[in-house]
């Protein structure tokens, strides 16, 4: 059963894919495939919870320089699953979205993602965000070189660059900032996934393998989010009085 005190926005770091696929003597491309059970449990729970958003960590811009056949697996196995996918999330209202450096993908693939994100786009549920393509470093740049396109133009001073101003450039734009960050697969870091969406979340960290995670995995991170005192660099009656 999930805590009361429940995120806003959960991002995943979904890890482990290769050693699960590993373990069991499988192809790499099986692990991958294995991983979309988890996918479709979290945003059933986020939406039966009436959770605002998830971001959810596909592949990175780092990715690519894995080995050819198996980013070629990973390209078909996205496309497959926006064939099949995208209407029965339209039908639960899931408004879904694809953050990353979209010209790295294939002229198919994009047209598949820009398809169904606007599909989906009128949708009032879940906000479903997935990372393809990208890396959090990535966003800054591409953030910092759309203000000072502005400032070239003359539209916008430097002076006037603030937080806001800057955070409604980056890929979340128009979300709140995720509040609960979930890696599986052991690993304690962060990755270049969102670099400054995290700056205030709670990281969680498992040792369970992305294929294996279930309703129980999740609920332990919620609560392990509800347990949290979260004061934003304030004192806690202060930090209390901001939320």
């Amino acid at each position: 059963m999930a805590p009361l005190n429940l995120p806003r926005h959960i991002a995943i770091t979904m890890d482990g894919n290769g050693r699960w696929a590993a373990a069991r003597a499988v192809a790499r491309a099986a692990g991958h495939k294995a991983g979309l059970k988890p996918v479709r449990m979290c945003v059933e729970e986020c939406t039966r919870l009436k959770i605002e958003a998830l971001t959810l960590f596909a592949f990175s811009s780092e990715n690519w320089g894995r080995p050819a056949d198996e980013v070629g697996s990973l390209m078909n196995l996205f496309l497959e699953a926006l064939d099949r996918e995208v209407a029965e999330l339209h039908e639960k209202g899931v408004r879904l979205r694809f953050i990353g450096e979209r010209r790295s993908l294939s002229v198919r693939l994009q047209a598949r993602i820009a398809a169904a994100e606007e599909r989906t786009g009128g949708n009032r549920g879940l906000a479903l965000q997935v990372a393809v393509s990208y890396g959090g470093r990535w966003d800054i740049v591409q953030a910092a070189q759309s203000l000072a396109r502005e400032c070239s133009s003359g539209s916008m001073r430097p002076e006037e660059i603030s937080e806001p101003r800057f955070a409604a450039r980056l890929s979340l734009a128009g979300l709140p900032d995720p509040d609960l960050h979930i890696r599986t697969g052991g690993e304690h870091r962060i990755s270049n996934f969102l670099l400054w969406q995290l700056a205030y979340a709670e990281l969680y960290f498992t040792e369970r393998l992305w294929p294996d995670f279930a309703v129980a995995d999740l609920n332990e991170a919620l609560s392990f989010f509800a347990s949290r005192e979260r004061r934003f660099g304030q004192r806690p009656a202060a930090a209390g009085a901001a939320r």
